[in-house]
């Protein structure tokens, strides 16, 4: 991956160039002092694929060997240290000179140094001056030419800001040779660029402008220059006489730019000067407002006495003289910065002698509403009429009525009538309006409306819709998704919705306080488990959401009872009455925990396996099915028999483990979502593993449509809290999932006191001589490859690599794929033969994850040898009968002690409280994953303290991996995670220091 710089260039402006990763640079016999070409630099061609822009070249002074330079990485790392100090020498290097714009549109495909995020925040402060209208039109003149320029005014915050920018100049973003050996200093670059970016950004905003600002002052130097400044020529054509004329008036602006000390402030009046024709006296508020005159006055507030306030009449008679410097050079100069800031002011600022300028009601509403608020930004100062009232908005107020939570759960399908009352009104502030004054509102059709003797702004189009939106079928009654899309404001209304009153069940979701309100269910005789309270809360809420048919997820935490909640549901519902079946998925290894569960907490439920190669079809199928309770059967299995599966209509569906359709593209996900049930719930510890769209692909199958699409979903939460880190969004995200997830965690103080104990321990051990030899050469071998492959093949080189070097830290056999003795090769299985030992000693039980099967084959015979006792070994090549049968006897006591798992087939949905030691041999990169496989000790039931050991390697990619996951844990609260994919984009220097072999990774 290319790694993109930025400069800037004066007179050319925004350079770009690049660099690939490091390659050999041969010697070359040109003088030192001669610019060579820089010998992996990215040429001009792949470039401009990178980026739209004018080819160029620009030499640059870098830190260089004899016969190179450095990578932008190695300045960074200990690199430079292993050889001779760098030295200045100039490269010649192709560059593109693009606009500013481009670096808001940046390419995935390659990396971005600091000096283009450091460019970005150049032309942030610039486009932010301008926002403000903190800049002044100037005369920029060379010899006998001119040019008609916008520069920037620094004061104040500003001046640091500036000075911060200068002193933050990454090395490379100066590197540009002025002179021989030379380059530029930060101060003259940064001026340069803000001086360029400043005016190139008011020309922008002028030629946007709505309506268009019209600059030019008709004929005369003023007119010249004026055209010149609103333009795209800048250059200003007048006899020298002229032109000295101009810019000796021009020159007192700058000297107002140039200054920290201005003796006035702009301040901007709005006043209700008389009106076109009285309000009728049975009439005073005269709701309409049309009758009103607007006009907006100038006057300028001494800075030296803040008390002085002038009006422009003053300072244009001549009063205002001695009491401030220039007053009326001040006031001209302010009107022209606060024009560019709010374009009403124009057509005031074009005339001679400006006073004040009348304003349409349109126009009013506007200033009112944004043009008060941006000049107020902008440092000025405003003042409002007295009547004015911004923050009472026209909205819709909701009152809602609904049954109480404890009153649903008891109910097996809630119908629209009995949901709730709901009144629909328009509200200014606290004040309610009538459906007779809104119909006046309505017919008088303009923006700005006197209500009760207070002026606010109404969209006559939105109060339109208002008014039909309370005058629909006021009988209409929602169903419960809706009128929760309703309260939560995702759907949409025509006007915005600010007061939302809900009592009953409505109030408590919206509280997020349901599953607190709700009272335990009583479970039929025939339910045999003996509920923790909150697994009884969990019940009640579970009967409380298929009460309301709305989809639900239980996100328990691994270990906390998903399953027999589920049962609980299941056995209460049927005591009540006649169901369909429920269908549950989940995978291959759980169906049997299904059918125990079932058979050991709820008897009386008519459990079918719907799985393996005899499983029934066709009449046979139908027969028996309709002839259960439960069905359960794999996600895989549901894939293959869509067909069979969707042509029943079933009570529930059940997603256990439902990460497995976190993907919404798989085969699995879209014949899932064919399936037709009264209920949908979705049972899993992981609700986000990695990314906010497993969070999505979940909610969407329990309620389509909750989110939006796919696509809406990304753009409104994805994208701003994954990458920005947006907590304002991620509140929002959290306050419309809230009603449909049930999430406790095992630290909860209410759940505390049910789990023992548990220790996380880092488990240390060091390379052998045999495997630091490997290791090393590994990285060598692919290193060459990674830095000689690009896109799809450099990412498989990549993950090859770490593949490779995590099997070396496990066993010179598990790389080599040889067969050869376990011996004493390996450091990591040496310690772990000592570990199990120890655990062996104090009579624990043990399970050791590993995400290779082959190193599972490789330990087991050779674990059962060093310690004479048996090894057991769970992996997916076992048919679900021998599963089961490990399971049992492990968890039976008189099994095996000593249980190897792979992480993929043992680390989800499994029961293993027997175990008091978890043993982590290798580690992945998503914590949700490790977290899982410890639950399977680790949950309700386990009843001894829980040790769990996580072996690596100081100074080796496990040691990294650990780094990473820690970082990624610190993101739970966001729940959102990153994927894998990043790893294989890191630079490819980068990656070297990630992979290289540390020194304390070898045993003495």
């Amino acid at each position: 991956m290319p790694l993109v710089h930025a400069l800037w260039s004066p007179g050319r402006g925004l350079l770009l160039w690049a660099e690939h990763d490091r390659v050999a640079a041969g010697p070359s016999s040109r003088p030192a002092r001669l610019a060579r070409s820089h010998p992996f630099a990215v040429s001009s061609a792949s470039l401009t694929a990178l980026h739209p822009g004018k080819p160029t070249s620009v030499t640059l002074l870098l830190p260089s060997r004899a016969n190179r330079p450095f990578a932008a990485a190695e300045l960074t790392s200990g690199a430079r240290r292993r050889g001779a100090a760098p030295t200045l020498r100039p490269w010649s290097v192709p560059a593109l000179v693009v606009d500013v714009a481009e670096l808001d549109d940046l390419d995935d495909s390659a990396g971005y140094g600091t000096s283009v995020t450091y460019l970005r925040a150049v032309a942030g402060l610039a486009v932010d001056l301008v926002r403000r209208g903190r800049v002044l039109p100037t005369l920029l003149r060379r010899g006998d030419a001119a040019e008609a320029r916008w520069r920037p005014v620094l004061q104040g915050v500003d001046v640091v800001a500036f000075d911060a920018l200068v002193e933050a100049m990454p090395p490379v973003g100066r590197a540009e040779e002025i002179a021989p050996l030379t380059g530029a200093s930060p101060r003259a670059l940064v001026t340069d660029a803000l001086h360029a970016l400043v005016d190139a950004a008011v020309r922008d905003r002028l030629a946007r402008a709505e309506p268009p600002v019209d600059l030019r002052g008709g004929r005369g130097a003023a007119g010249v220059w004026l055209s010149a400044l609103a333009g795209g020529d800048p250059r200003v054509e007048l006899p020298l006489d002229e032109l000295g004329v101009l810019a000796d008036a021009v020159a007192k602006w700058d000297g107002v730019a140039d200054t920290d000390v201005v003796d006035g402030r702009a301040c901007f009046r709005l006043a209700e000067v008389g009106t076109l024709r009285r309000p009728a006296e049975d009439d005073p508020d005269d709701q309409t407002g049309d009758g009103t005159k607007w006009q907006l006055q100038f006057l300028l507030r001494s800075t030296a006495d803040p008390s002085l306030l002038l009006s422009a009449g003053q300072i244009w008679s001549g009063e205002a003289n001695g009491l401030v410097r220039d007053p009326k050079g001040l006031l001209l100069a302010e009107l022209g910065r606060a024009a560019l800031v709010e374009p009403v002011l124009a057509p005031a600022v074009r005339r001679t002698r400006p006073a004040e300028h009348d304003l349409t009601v349109e126009e009013a509403e506007q200033f009112l509403t944004t043009g008060a608020n941006r000049l107020v930004e902008a440092g000025f100062e405003v003042q409002l009429p007295a009547t004015w009232d911004g923050r009472r908005r026209l909205a819709l107020r909701l009152s809602v009525s609904s049954t109480p939570s404890e009153q649903v759960v008891t109910r097996s399908r809630v119908g629209r009538d009995e949901l709730a009352a709901f009144r629909w009104s328009l509200a200014v502030g606290d004040d309610e309006i009538g459906e007779e004054e809104l119909a006046r509102l309505v017919a008088a059709k303009t923006p700005l409306v006197r209500l009760r003797g207070r002026w606010i702004s109404v969209d006559p189009d939105r109060l339109r819709a208002g008014l039909e939106y309370l005058r629909r079928d006021p009988h209409r009654r929602p169903s419960a998704a809706e009128l929760l899309e309703l309260v939560q404001l995702t759907r949409e209304t025509p006007l915005p919705v600010t007061d939302v009153r809900a009592e009953g069940w409505v109030g408590d979701v919206l509280a997020g306080r349901v599953h607190q309100a709700l009272r335990p269910v009583e479970l039929p005789p025939s339910f045999r488990a003996a509920l923790r309270p909150y697994q009884q809360r969990g019940v009640a809420w579970l009967a409380f959401m298929s009460s309301l048919g709305l989809g639900a997820c239980l996100a328990d935490d691994m270990g906390l009872g998903k399953t027999v909640q589920t049962l609980a549901l299941e056995a209460l519902e049927r005591a009540g009455g006649e169901h369909p079946p429920t269908l549950v998925l989940c995978p291959m290894s759980l169906v049997g925990m299904w059918q125990r569960e079932a058979a050991n907490f709820a008897p009386g439920l008519r459990v079918h396996a719907h799985h393996g190669s005899d499983r029934l079809h066709g009449t046979a199928f139908a027969e028996r099915v309709a002839a259960a309770d439960l069905v359960v059967t794999t996600y895989a299995t549901a894939a293959r028999d869509a067909g069979e599966l969707e042509t029943v209509t079933w009570r529930r569906l059940v997603l256990d483990e439902a990460h497995a359709i976190k993907n919404a593209d798989t085969a699995t996900a879209k014949a899932v979502r064919r399936f037709t049930a009264a209920h949908r719930l979705a049972l899993t510890g992981t609700p986000v593993e990695n990314r906010l769209a497993d969070l999505w692909s979940v909610l969407d199958l329990l309620n389509p449509g909750l989110l939006g699409s796919r696509f809406e979903f990304r753009q409104r939460f994805a994208v701003p809290i994954e990458r920005r880190g947006d907590t304002e969004t991620a509140a929002v995200l959290r306050r419309i999932t809230g009603p449909y997830l049930l999430r406790r965690v095992k630290t909860d103080p209410v759940i505390v006191p049910e789990l023992p104990e548990k220790i996380e321990i880092r488990q240390e051990y060091r390379l052998t001589r045999e495997q630091g030899t490997l290791y090393r050469a590994i990285v060598e071998e692919m290193m060459q490859k990674i830095e000689n492959s690009q896109g799809i093949k450099r990412r498989g080189n990549v993950l090859a690599a770490i593949t490779k070097l995590k099997q070396v830290c496990n066993h010179p056999a598990h790389l080599l794929h040889d067969g050869s003795p376990i011996g004493r090769r390996s450091g990591k299985v040496s310690r772990l033969e000592e570990v199990l030992a120890e655990i062996l000693a104090a009579g624990d039980r043990t399970l050791c994850f590993t995400q290779y099967t082959e190193f599972g084959h490789l330990l087991v015979p050779h674990l059962a040898d060093r310690l004479g006792t048996e090894v057991a070994f769970l992996h997916g090549s076992l048919a679900k009968g021998a599963r089961d049968a490990i399971v049992d006897r492990f968890q039976s006591g008189d099994g095996p002690r000593i249980l190897v798992l792979s992480l993929k087939a043992g680390g989800s949905g499994l029961t293993l409280t027997a175990a008091s030691q978890v043993l982590h041999l290798d580690r992945w990169w998503n914590p949700a994953v490790e977290n899982q496989a410890t639950d399977r000790a680790f949950r309700i039931g386990q009843g001894r303290r829980v040790q769990v050991r996580k072996f690596l390697c100081p100074g080796t990619i496990e040691e990294r991996i650990d780094t990473l996951i820690t970082k990624k844990r610190a993101l739970a609260g966001m729940v959102v995670g990153e994927g894998d994919n990043w790893l294989t984009e890191l630079s490819t220097d980068v990656l070297r220091g990630m992979l290289t072999l540390g020194e304390d990774a070898l045993d003495d």
